[in-house]
């Protein structure tokens, strides 16, 4: 679907998408996983899930990455959690991340619940 300015949606959102992966790897941030979920969830295209080491790095891995998507001009994100800085989360629109603490990703678990398998139409109960 073009939009006004001739660039498409999908071409918008991989370069969204490029974009946050790079700054977390620039930004150290470890196992990094990307979860395409476009067709699972209206919440958006891709959700990214990554952590740091410790509170201070899951605070520098979320303002690097707040700074890069605003100095990409892919908008002002909505962000949660940095104050505590356990679980960051950042939405951006069609992407969103989280950056955990290592127990705290460990406890929620959220790669399992998104990469699960789809189920189909009906379900027999």
């Amino acid at each position: 679907m073009p939009s006004p300015a001739g660039i498409s949606v999908n071409d918008a959102v991989s370069r969204a998408i490029k974009t946050v992966l790079a700054s977390l790897e620039d930004s150290k941030a470890e196992n990094i996983v990307s979860i395409d979920i476009q067709g699972k969830s209206s919440l958006g295209d891709y959700m990214v899930v990554a952590s740091g080491r410790s509170h201070r790095h899951v605070s520098a891995v979320a303002d690097h990455l707040l700074k890069t998507l605003k100095d990409a001009g892919l908008g002002t994100a909505r962000v949660e959690g940095l104050a505590g800085a356990d679980w960051v989360l950042i939405d951006s629109g069609d992407i969103i991340v989280h950056v955990f603490r290592p127990e705290v990703r460990e406890f929620y678990n959220l790669e399992k619940m998104w990469q699960a398998p789809d189920l189909e139409e009906e379900t027999l109960h």
